[in-house]
């Protein structure tokens, strides 16, 4: 047995350098982690021979992706390659894993070993749904074990040897073993079973790393003692346990010759397009010898390691030593062929040269297009939703049959609407198709695309494509009005109609249904056909129990999720004469204005017949009072006669608007980005205790926080608010609203936020609420819009991170101060004007037959 140190050597530093170019493959441009908007590459390591089921690798998680996104994501193998049946892929969790079918490196990859390659893999993973969209590129490395022994390409290898060889003579074993598995676990060494006492083996390294054994002679021979020797030769492995080939060595002794043939190159390398046609002359080999007649006569052969196929396909001439090519090469891929050719002289060892022939793939025919689609496809239409946000990839096109000649193959897209056709990153031939600009089914529900590729050669090759949008529920249904005033005559019959409601919706099939509902807050005596949107009354109405009705209606469309808008109603009820005329000379009315309210009476003075109040009156706790006044002289019997005294409070202006909607400052209303403008999104109404011009009701926006200045309006005699123009900002709007009425001396006023928060959904309650409770000043819509605005961005002052709390708290304390300053003064003048109404008497006279009535004072009751 014979082991080199130089082969050891070798070996060793062929294992240095392919774990550096493993250590190259992870830590390059494709083994890292990126965003979402570049294209991401993972590589993973995998023996050979495993069962199924083992874990590979977890994509998700290599590149530390997000799963608690919505919808979830989505893992996929777009196109089913050969090696795609070698493993498995979890589309939820992107787990990869090993199929039911083994892998074995030597079929997988036979020339890997010949070209001094690695076995790679090669994934193409989408991550998917289209808001996710990204290319994952995954290389699956696989790694040998020592499951093949080494094989002789012959069970018997003849040596011939001449008799008078020297010692140390070295002559080639030419029939060497193979072993398809790499490194150490290839042939390590040689060894003879039986070295009968004249025979050695060496091995060498060429080279292409293989190793090659030469048989040393270590003594003397003589033909006429012995003519050959048999043994048994053995190739032995570096795994662990090792394994063994063998093969017969039988040594023959021959006669001498003084010159043996020999080649003038012992390598040739051949570079063959994958397009040569059939008889191309390839090389020839050239050897010589010095001798002349018969002994300087070279045929030239194939060794018999040459597999059987290879020397059908390129054809030896055996005495010119020409190499052509006999058939026709494969060229879908690139391939490696390695010729063991012997020269051969008479009574000669044969010289050995080796032919390495490289194989280079070249395009043919015209391009083609690998179309792959992310978006929902069917017998190539591609539907994509028209909620779809912009740049949603829809599909991956990879060009085939390229010009590897540096010549440039264009691909473009012909057709019209929001989409484009780029370069896929990195990735050479690889294009996507995505959108430009968001998609609206109301203006256009189809695309025709093509996707055409050019070669210089002007071959064109079109692939179509057709795009439907589908309608999604992304309209709410509008009334032509927000405010609908209607009038009815009082005591109507049951059932009256009223008015019939119209909303439109421009979304198709249901999403585009309308049904018509009452609001909440309408009474119980109206109805409302779901379908037609007729409004009726069922009983009849009276105007002197009440006037006006003021109630909403809904508009719901039947899409899923359901959209709908609102309206008011405002309902008069006219008056009709149904009441008969009655004599006010009956009775006395009078009309004092009214106090602040203290509980109690009436006095009355018995000698003059002056009928004072005692205590302050209010008319919102009673407007009206009824006396019964008795008059009696003083005769004998006392005479009377009675008379009713009507006391009708005048308003005076003292109770400011309450405002029932909204009903408090932390609410708020939803409102779509999508809203047009001229759409009513709410409203607000107050009412005033108080009546005539004291209970007019103004409305105005005062100060607005929030959105861009002027986006909401209010109508300043209805309440409602309006947009005024397309929203482009997200988030909350606040208004703060006043409510006025038109009392003298003074009108009085409420104040009220209005909030309306901007977005689709109403995804995060608790960080509304937050906005809602968070104190910051409102600033006037006069002043300079950016003074004041708050943005969602934390840490946007980056040099004074305590800026925004220092003004906050300052705002804070000095709205404080003024608050208890004013409350303070407000007390102040309660007080003052409730000790001056104290002092104030009416005084009413009451006349009888034209004389003043002189009686004592009598105290009378409130009736």
């Amino acid at each position: 047995m014979f082991n080199t140190k130089d082969h050891s050597l070798g070996s060793r530093l062929r294992e240095l350098i392919w774990g550096l170019c493993i250590l190259l493959l992870y830590t390059s441009p494709l083994y890292c982690f990126a965003n979402f908007s570049q294209a991401k590459g993972l590589v993973y390591k995998l023996k050979e021979g495993l069962p199924a089921g083992l874990l590979i690798g977890a994509v998700g998680s290599d590149l530390r992706l997000d799963f608690s996104l919505d919808p979830p994501l989505l893992f996929n193998l777009p196109q089913k390659k050969p090696w795609d049946q070698y493993v498995t892929l979890n589309s939820t969790t992107g787990e990869l894993f090993t199929s039911e079918n083994e892998i074995d490196r030597e079929t997988l990859c036979p020339d890997s070993s010949d070209l001094g390659q690695g076995c790679v893999l090669f994934l193409d993973i989408f991550v998917l749904p289209q808001q996710y969209f990204q290319l994952i590129k995954v290389k699956i490395i696989i790694e040998d074990v020592n499951d093949n022994r080494p094989r002789f390409p012959t069970t018997e290898i003849r040596v011939c040897v001449p008799e008078n060889a020297q010692v140390n003579a070295r002559f080639v074993v030419e029939q060497s073993a193979t072993d398809p598995d790499l490194g150490f676990n290839g042939v390590q060494t040689y060894w003879l079973v039986n070295d009968f006492g004249v025979f050695t083996l060496d091995v060498e390294e060429n080279e292409g790393g293989e190793l090659t054994p030469f048989l040393i002679v270590t003594d003397e021979l003589d033909r006429e003692q012995q003519e050959e020797y048999v043994t048994d030769i053995i190739a032995e492995d570096g795994g662990t346990p090792p394994l063994l080939g063998t093969a017969t060595l039988r040594i023959i002794i021959t006669d001498v010759n003084d010159n043996c043939p020999q080649f003038s190159e012992s390598q040739v390398n051949i570079t063959l397009s994958g397009n040569t046609s059939k008889g191309a002359h390839l090389a020839r080999l050239h050897a010589f010898d010095p001798d002349q007649g018969a002994n300087a006569i070279i045929s030239y052969s194939y060794s018999e390691r040459v597999p059987r196929e290879t020397s059908a396909l390129f054809h030896l001439d055996h005495d010119t030593g020409v190499i052509k090519l006999a058939g026709k090469i494969d060229v879908s891929t690139g391939r490696f062929f390695k010729l063991t050719v012997l020269a051969k002289g008479p009574g000669c060892i044969p010289a050995v040269a080796m032919v390495i022939v490289h194989v280079t793939r070249v395009a043919t025919g015209p391009p083609a297009i690998l179309p792959r689609y992310i978006a929902a496809e069917k017998d190539g239409v591609v539907t994509i939703r028209e909620s779809e946000l912009p740049f949603s990839p829809i599909a991956f096109f990879t060009v085939k049959n390229t010009d590897q000649r540096g010549q440039k193959t264009e691909c473009l897209l012909e057709g019209s609407g929001p989409f484009r056709l780029t370069p896929y990153k990195l990735f050479k031939n690889e294009y996507l198709l995505e959108t430009t600009e968001p998609l609206d089914y109301e203006l256009r529900q189809d695309y025709e695309l093509t996707v055409v590729v050019r070669n210089p050669k002007g071959l064109v090759i079109k692939t179509f494509i057709k795009i439907l949008v589908l309608d999604e529920n992304d309209n709410a249904p509008v009334f032509k009005q927000s405010l609908h005033e209607v009038s009815v005559v009082e005591n109507n019959p049951p059932n009256t109609f009223l008015i019939q409601l119209q909303a439109t919706d421009p979304d198709s099939e249901g999403r585009g249904e309308i049904i018509y509902l009452l609001g909440s807050d309408a009474p119980d005596i109206f109805l409302l056909d779901r379908v037609t949107g007729v409004l009726t009354v069922s009983t009849p109405l009276d105007r002197e129990e009440k006037e006006t009705y003021r109630f909403m209606v809904r508009a719901v469309d039947r899409g899923s999720p359901s959209r709908e808008s609102i309206a008011t109603v405002l309902l008069t009820v006219l008056d009709r004469n149904d009441n008969s005329p009655r004599f006010i000379n009956k009775d006395f009315t009078f009309r004092p204005r009214e106090l602040p309210l203290v509980r109690d009476v009436f006095v009355i003075d018995t000698g003059r017949g002056a009928l004072r109040a005692r205590t302050p009156l209010d008319r919102e706790q009673q407007g009206t009072y009824f006396l019964w006044i008795e008059a009696v002289d003083g005769g004998e019997p006392a005479l009377s006669c009675v008379t009713m005294v009507t006391v009708l409070l005048l308003d005076v202006n003292d109770n400011p608007p309450i405002v029932l909607f909204p009903q408090s400052n932390q609410s708020y209303m939803l409102v779509l980005p999508s809203t047009l403008p001229g759409t009513s999104v709410t409203e607000v109404y107050a009412v005033d205790k108080d009546t005539g011009m004291n209970a007019v009701i103004a409305y105005s926006i005062i100060r607005r926080k929030g959105g861009e200045p002027g986006s909401f309006d209010i109508d300043p005699d209805t309440g409602n608010i309006t947009l005024k123009k397309e929203l482009s900002d997200r988030g909350l709007y606040s208004l703060l609203v006043k409510v006025s009425d038109h009392g003298q001396p003074e009108p009085l006023h409420s104040m009220v936020l209005v909030n309306l928060f901007v977005n689709e959904t109403v995804s995060n309650e608790s960080y509304i609420q937050s906005l809602l409770t968070r104190e910051a000043v409102i600033e006037v819509e006069e002043k300079p819009w950016n003074v004041g605005k708050l943005t969602e961005r934390p840490g946007a002052d980056v040099l004074f991170p305590c800026q925004t709390i220092l003004i906050a708290l300052s705002v804070t304390c000095l709205g404080l101060l003024f608050m208890v300053i004013t409350l303070t003064a407000y007390i102040c003048c309660k007080k003052l004007k409730k000790h001056k109404m104290k002092k104030l008497e009416i005084e009413i006279p009451l006349k009888m037959n034209g004389d003043l009535v002189d009686r004592k004072l009598m105290q009378i009751s409130n009736i």
